[in-house]
């Protein structure tokens, strides 16, 4: 019996291709919206828990108040050398790296630019490199003693920076002193972090006057709890830079914090552009609706004859509901395909013009059976009202109806 349901509803709306065509408009284009936007978060989920899996579970942040995790700008307030000293004393710290920075002017071959330069003490050098997940390119890295030797971004090399690519070996001079290549980055699959230029404090010094550290990085013994470890530093940095929890200048983030801020910022974002999706969705539900009781008046005498053969209300019902299902779920499905397309498009975007590997896009098969099974309910509550129009007609004015 449903199979000839299926079958009828299939040959209504295949006679009329161009409304039908017309009708589902607005639910794939909705559908598509809906099914990319969650693919992209998603796939930004999976590839910021990634980056967060490489930190390990044994390293905490501190930072300024109002300062992103990472190289970036610099507020009004800042750490000092005596905060970090205090931190490294801490019990449960087993080691810590300062980071400091300045925009600089950068000059190779009679080009001037201005861009980030990150700095560390050189014994803090390898857990700066651990928490980094930094590859070779090229070159070696410098060793501790070393002096006037720089590390480059991987757009030095491969993005024309500079008319000329650098490569290890060159030389290049940082607020108008000489520094050496030693090497070049892999990309880390940020634009920011692949144009940083990173060097040893040591040298740090000669080019800026700067003695903020931006950010300190923590490791902690093995078997400590993080958390633990994490809150006894706090109170020890309100103790010794004498602030309370109201005047508190300062933000410690373990890697659960971290990434339970991001989930936060992309589900307020997904959040408002699903709702932007939404009304795309009332539209095509509507015009699912509209094309469903313009067929119920379209088809009244054929209702009319199918009721006096012995179809039920319950039959008429059933037909016209599946009729608004299918023009849903064909939708669906052209959706679904749309935005598996434009998901991958943004994909290659962002890996080869924006250079980041964090923008990709995931298609479980979750999702995909979610949105189709969406597309369909609305597409059958849409064509409700319609077809509970179409099950009531009486037989008499059916027949009767021109």
């Amino acid at each position: 019996m449903i199979s000839d349901y299926l079958i009828l509803s299939f040959r209504n709306l295949t006679k009329r291709k161009l409304r039908s065509w017309l009708t589902m408009l607005g639910i794939f284009v909705s559908i598509a919206t809906i099914f990319v936007l969650i693919a992209v978060s998603l796939g930004f989920q999976v590839a910021v828990e990634e980056q967060f899996k490489m930190l390990g579970t044994d390293k905490f942040f501190i930072m300024p108040k109002g300062q992103l995790a990472g190289p970036g700008t610099s507020g009004a307030v800042s750490l000092t050398t005596a905060d970090a000293d205090v931190v490294k004393r801490m019990a449960g710290v087993k080691d810590i790296s300062s980071i400091y920075i300045a925009s600089s002017k950068i000059e190779f071959k009679n080009q001037k630019k201005y861009f980030m330069v990150a700095a560390f003490p050189s014994d803090q050098w390898k857990l700066f490199r651990d928490i980094s997940s930094f590859k070779l390119d090229e070159g070696q890295y410098p060793n501790e003693g070393d002096r006037g030797k720089v590390i480059l971004g991987s757009q030095y090399k491969y993005n024309k920076i500079f008319d000329t690519p650098l490569k290890a070996g060159d030389k290049i001079k940082i607020n108008d002193i000489d520094f050496k290549v030693v090497t070049i980055l892999s990309s880390l699959g940020n634009p920011q972090d692949d144009r940083n230029i990173y060097m040893y404090y040591e040298d740090f010094q000669k080019i800026s006057n700067s003695t903020s550290i931006q950010e300190i990085i923590v490791q902690i013994n093995p078997g400590e709890d993080i958390k633990e470890v994490a809150d006894r530093t706090e109170k020890k940095l309100m103790n010794f830079r004498d602030v309370t929890e109201k005047t508190k200048d300062f933000t410690i983030l373990t890697p659960e914090e971290l990434l339970a801020s991001f989930a936060s910022i992309l589900s307020i974002v997904t959040g408002f552009l699903l709702g932007v999706a939404a009304i795309s969705l009332l539209v095509g539900a509507i015009g699912i609706t509209n094309t469903m009781y313009t067929s119920v008046l379209e088809r009244t005498k054929e209702i009319g004859v199918m009721k006096a053969v012995g179809a039920k209300n319950s039959d008429i019902l059933t037909i016209f509901l599946i009729e608004s299902g299918l023009l849903g779920l064909t939708g669906g499905v052209i959706g679904v395909l749309l935005g598996m397309g434009i998901g991958k498009l943004i994909e290659y975007i962002a890996v080869h013009y924006i250079e980041t590997t964090l923008l990709r896009v995931v298609f479980p098969t979750y999702l995909i059976l979610g949105c189709l099974a969406f597309a369909f309910l609305v597409g059958a509550i849409s064509g409700t009202w319609p077809a509970y129009r179409a099950s009531k007609i009486r037989p008499v004015d059916a027949l009767r109806y021109e």
